[in-house]
């Protein structure tokens, strides 16, 4: 995790596709090391889902908003 924000905190400062693909890279290996953590019983899945959704939530914030169509 601490290295998924780390890679969200650079595409912050210069968002460029390069930075985005590592942070799609970052996210995939943490989301993949906590559905492990679920699977094996160390973390229960309503924390392991609330972990994932702070991943999300994180780059959320920094992407362009979407055109909203009406």
């Amino acid at each position: 995790m601490k290295r998924y924000f780390a890679a969200v905190s650079s595409y912050a400062a210069n968002p460029s596709s390069e930075q985005m693909q590592t942070v799609q890279s970052a996210m995939a290996s943490a989301y993949s090391k906590i559905d492990k953590a679920v699977k094996k019983g160390v973390l229960h899945p309503n924390n392991g889902a609330r972990k994932k959704s702070r991943l999300a939530r994180a780059l959320k914030k920094h992407e362009a908003p979407q055109a909203v169509a009406s």
